[in-house]
């Protein structure tokens, strides 16, 4: 997540009530989609950006996961997302993602 990203996440953050706030991330790999997990519930890990020390506590989710995708119009999924269900390791990124959502201890 660059530092752009992170200033534009801590901005709605301030100007909403992040209850009625979720982020979906599409990172290709569990390490990316991890770490962007955890800037956006504990904060940024590289103490690095905006969202350095800041714990939104956001919920977050993955493109691929079952609760998305079932939300999803199946042609328009298939059409810019499927390709990325059939070469990623969809069980890898959706652990990682739920790991940090759950509290990630």
């Amino acid at each position: 997540m660059d530092l752009e990203d992170q200033e534009n996440v801590s901005r709605l953050a301030e100007g909403s009530a992040t209850d009625d706030m979720v982020v979906i991330l599409g990172q290709p790999d569990a390490g990316s989609a991890g770490l962007f997990a955890e800037t956006v519930t504990r904060g940024d890990p590289t103490w690095a950006g905006p969202l350095a020390g800041v714990p939104l506590g956001l919920p977050v989710y993955h493109i691929l996961d079952p609760e998305i995708k079932e939300q999803m119009d199946t042609e328009l999924y298939q059409e810019h997302v499927g390709l990325m269900e059939l070469t990623a390791d969809v069980d890898d990124i959706l652990r990682w993602v739920k790991h940090y959502r759950d509290g990630g201890e």
